[in-house]
């Protein structure tokens, strides 16, 4: 072999094998960290010498080498490096360094030869195989509606806060609710909504007409269309829980034949649908028949439940400022019709009190005494002619004893033909002048009440919850069905 030529046999191994041969002290980067030092080194200095030998020759089994320069050929290089390798007349040997980045144009960092590739690529398609369906099946975190019974908005400024600075009277446990229940689930088969047959006492006929159309009459003929919005809703839902519960039980008490329900204060007040349309829609009523039928419209279908059975939905018109216990009027404990404040109806009610004169002959005779008692009560001034002996819950008369006999307030209230069972009396000679406060028999909702509960910014449905006790909604077309 001649002098000038050098033959270097480089044994090929896997890059592992190579790497558990390697000394610690020169482990791979180890010649380019010495390199990179001198570099460094002689830039600073200024100086042209030779590299270490480290430098000059390279190990020959190295872990990673990317390619073999072939006998004759020199290591690229660039920069003041470059010129000191070029001063040194080293010989010809190829100077592979592992772990340095590539210059442009030199040989990728990693040799050609990747034994690893195959299975790596094989590896990566089947984790990506596996990741996407489980992509695609992973649960989506998305923002839901909350149900209409449990959605906490932000709470909003009543609207009579916002018109006036009249003083608003807030009462504690009442919370803001939907005005009407959820609508039910798509898929759910609408259900047909039911006739109401009504007894006409003006023609002696029976009419019959659907429900919602029945309800329109009731709250023409039971509220003032100049009630405020949420009041009108209110009266709808307590007029369609009403003749629900009837048509439920399939009660017809006090009805002529062929009849669900009469169009009187007995059932519930109702204007037929004829006279609606000849008195109301051409007289100048028509704005207020809208207002009506808007009211019903916005609570379609919706009725007051306990217990899942709709209730006995009872109404009257003023309060004396609260509402009476139903065992205290009808002598039957419901769970729902409880005695609660209305301090509305005294600030509203334009006939919150009223004062009517009778004779003493003519309240005895109402309420069934004889002579001899009247003789009595009048003998004496110590012998009082009327005595209160209790009162109810709601503020009214609950017993009263008048000439020797004792009568309830309900009683008194019927037979006298007085608007209320809370009342106070003087005597004048022969007269007796008795003042009444409220009207109604005082059970369930006062009207008036609803309508001030209203103007303060109240909902239908927290009218309805404030007077009807632990009540909740339902729909009526569910019920029937």
């Amino acid at each position: 072999m001649k002098d000038s030529q050098v033959r270097i046999r480089i044994p090929i191994r896997h890059a592992n094998e190579h790497r558990r041969t390697l000394p610690a002290e020169e482990s791979p980067g180890f010649i380019a960290a010495s390199t990179q030092t001198s570099k460094l080194a002689q830039q600073r200095s200024g100086t042209r010498r030779t590299l270490p030998d480290e430098a000059r020759y390279a190990r020959r089994a190295t872990a990673v080498t990317p390619a073999v320069h072939p006998v004759g050929t020199s290591l690229p290089a660039s920069g003041a490096a470059a010129r000191d390798i070029r001063g040194a007349n080293l010989p010809p040997v190829s100077m592979p360094v592992p772990h340095l980045r590539p210059a442009t144009g030199r040989a990728p960092r990693w040799g050609s030869y990747r034994p690893w590739l195959p299975a790596a690529a094989i590896a990566g398609l089947l984790a990506l195989a596996l990741a996407v369906p489980a992509l695609m099946t992973w649960p989506r975190h998305t923002a839901q509606p909350l149900p209409p019974g449990s959605r906490k908005a932000a709470p909003e400024m009543p609207v009579a806060a916002a018109k006036s600075e009249a003083p608003v009277t807030r009462l504690p446990g009442v919370p803001p609710i939907p005005a009407v229940p959820a609508a039910p689930a798509r898929g759910v088969p609408a259900v047909a909504e039911p006739d109401v047959r009504v007894y006409v006492t003006s023609t002696g006929r029976t009419e019959t007409l659907p429900l919602e159309e029945y309800i329109v009459g009731v709250v023409a003929a039971e509220m003032p269309p100049s009630f405020e919005g949420e009041a009108l809703k209110a009266q709808a839902i307590a007029a369609r829980t009403f003749i629900t519960r009837r048509l439920l039980a399939d009660d017809t008490s006090g009805t002529p034949a062929g009849a669900d329900v009469t169009d009187t204060v007995k059932h519930q007040a109702y204007i037929s649908k004829a006279k609606l349309a000849r008195e109301w829609g051409h007289s100048g009523k028509a704005t207020e028949l809208a207002k009506i039928r808007q009211a019903v419209h916005d609570t379609k279908d919706t009725i007051m439940v306990y217990e899942g059975k709709p209730i006995t939905a009872s109404f009257f018109s003023t309060s004396n400022g609260y509402t009476e216990n139903s065992e205290d009027v009808w002598a039957k404990a419901v769970p729902y019709l409880r005695s609660v404040s209305s301090p509305w109806d005294k600030q509203l009610a334009p006939r919150y009190t009223e004062t009517i004169t009778l004779s003493r002959q003519s309240v005895f005779d109402r309420l069934g005494l004889s002579r001899a008692a009247m003789a009595a009560s009048t003998g004496g001034e110590s012998t009082p002619e009327i005595q209160v002996l209790s009162k109810t819950e709601g503020h009214r008369i609950k017993k009263i004893e008048v000439g020797g006999t004792v009568f309830t307030g309900p009683e008194i209230r019927n037979k006298l033909g007085l608007r209320s069972a809370e009342f106070t009396w003087r005597t004048e000679g022969n007269k007796i002048a008795i003042t009444t406060y409220g009207y109604g028999h005082g059970v369930g909702m006062s009207q008036w009440g609803a309508n001030g509960m209203a103007k303060e910014g109240y909902t239908a449905t927290q009218i309805l919850l404030h007077y009807y006790t632990g009540i909740s909604f339902a729909q009526a077309s569910r019920i029937l069905s």
